[in-house]
């Protein structure tokens, strides 16, 4: 699965990594990069991510502003919550934003897309377009300067990876109407 216990993992490390080299509070982003995608598959995951995670966080005994802290993160981490308006504000949510999105990138980014076209059961006409209508826009949605170093690379394997798909995809059109 595209959003499973590995991804949640990965962006946990990833999440912890730039914290460090940023500054951020590493409890905090450790905690909402456990529970960032608690409830994935519901409508707006972040936000009801951000709800169930609430409720654990309570029922452990933290305290509200480290509840709220994580709720925030949950809640503006996801590139849906921040095209409709929810922006990171601290500096922990813009980490598990960056660190959500770098696991979009690169080789793994692109496994994942396949993934999840597969358990969709999409094309790779459907893949195509979210490369272009998000995954090679997420450089530029990169917050923390440790991010966007890591974003390079990732977002360079991506753009020839796609220009190559691109290709062999016009070059098989090509193959068919000859044939027709």
């Amino acid at each position: 699965m595209a959003h499973d216990s590995d991804h949640v993992k990965r962006v946990v490390k990833l999440a912890l990594y730039i914290a460090k080299k940023e500054g951020a509070d590493l409890e905090v982003v450790r905690v909402a990069a456990e529970l960032h995608d608690i409830e994935r598959g519901k409508k707006n995951h972040a936000i009801e991510s951000a709800k169930t995670a609430e409720k654990i966080l309570r029922e452990r005994g933290y305290d509200e502003n480290f509840i709220a802290k994580v709720k925030h993160c949950i809640e503006a981490h996801s590139f849906s919550s921040q095209a409709m308006g929810v922006k990171p504000e601290s500096l922990e949510a813009k980490v598990l934003s960056d660190a959500d999105k770098l696991d979009a990138m690169g080789a793994i980014g692109i496994a994942r897309a396949f993934l999840f076209a597969g358990e969709r059961g999409l094309t790779i006409g459907d893949v195509v377009r979210h490369f272009e209508e998000k995954l090679l826009k997420l450089i530029d949605c990169m917050y923390t300067d440790t991010a966007k170093e890591i974003a390079k690379e990732r977002h360079e394997f991506l753009k020839e990876f796609y220009e190559k798909l691109k290709i062999e995809l016009i070059s098989e059109q090509e193959r068919k109407n000859e044939v027709s």
